[in-house]
């Protein structure tokens, strides 16, 4: 089986870990909750800083959280993060969801989020995670679609960013509308029964229209994201500060409101 080929886009710049570390159960796995049990064994598939983690961890205690995740860097972090709140019941290690170092059978539950849209092989992923899942457990997984973001008003350079997010995306190998297709993709790995929903962030109040565009004129120019939109020649440096600027004057509308939707399956096995 072949390893990760795609690059992570966003990579981990302090501007990406910004909304990676508001992210928790509640905001971003809510679909999956009523299925945890205390005493469930889960995997959880590109942990990142481990916000999500540690509450999935507090749900299922005193089952055990393995947390994966491909960059050794962000789980250094995961692990301070579980240890502030004292879940012991995690375990970390590094993991191409390509390839799982787990027997067949081992979770109960396997969750990802955001982790399709961002690998070579999601159907071959997906397909590790059902291996990896035990008969009667629930593959969860949540990505958003990019193609499907809304927002008012029209800031022209901000269709200018959804362009070129998506045109850099795709040339490192990954697929940033895979909200929408997730549901085929767990089809084609031979799951039957699937239970699909979509929900959403809203970004509207002062508060969350500073924090996503400010986060975002930053990742613009600043992550590696950036780098990969100079260095594929997607963009110059001049265009990449025309998008920042962009968001930033999108941030200081009063009237301004963003939407991020997200498709999300529960599989079970």
């Amino acid at each position: 089986m072949p390893s990760e080929t795609a690059v992570y886009t966003h990579g981990h710049h302090e501007s990406v870990l910004r909304s990676h570390r508001w992210r928790s159960a509640a905001n971003s796995a809510a679909y999956l909750l009523p299925e945890l049990r205390r005493g469930t064994d889960l995997l959880d598939v590109g942990c990142g800083p481990g916000t999500i983690t540690a509450d999935l961890a507090a749900l299922v205690a005193p089952g055990t959280v393995t947390a994966v995740d491909a960059s050794a860097g962000i789980l250094d972090e995961a692990r301070e993060v579980a240890a502030r709140r004292g879940a012991d019941t995690i375990r970390f290690a590094i993991a191409d969801v390509h390839r799982l170092d787990f027997p067949d059978a081992s979770f109960d539950v396997v969750h990802a989020h955001q982790v399709l849209q961002h690998v070579g092989d999601p159907v071959r992923a997906l397909g590790e995670m059902r291996r990896v899942c035990r008969p009667g457990g629930t593959v969860a997984v949540r990505d958003s679609d990019y193609a499907a973001f809304a927002w008012y008003p029209q800031v022209p350079g901000l269709d200018a960013w959804l362009e070129l997010y998506r045109r850099v995306a795709r040339a490192n190998g990954g697929e940033p509308d895979a909200g929408r297709r997730l549901y085929s993709w767990a089809r084609r790995v031979g799951f039957s029964d699937i239970t699909a929903t979509a929900t959403s962030w809203c970004f509207a109040t002062s508060d969350e229209r500073a924090w996503w565009s400010g986060l975002w004129a930053d990742r613009t120019t600043a992550s590696a994201y950036a780098r990969l939109a100079v260095d594929g020649g997607h963009a110059t440096t001049g265009e990449l500060t025309a998008i920042a600027d962009a968001w930033r004057e999108w941030g200081s509308r009063d009237d301004a409101w963003f939407m991020v939707p997200h498709g999300e399956l529960l599989c079970r096995r």
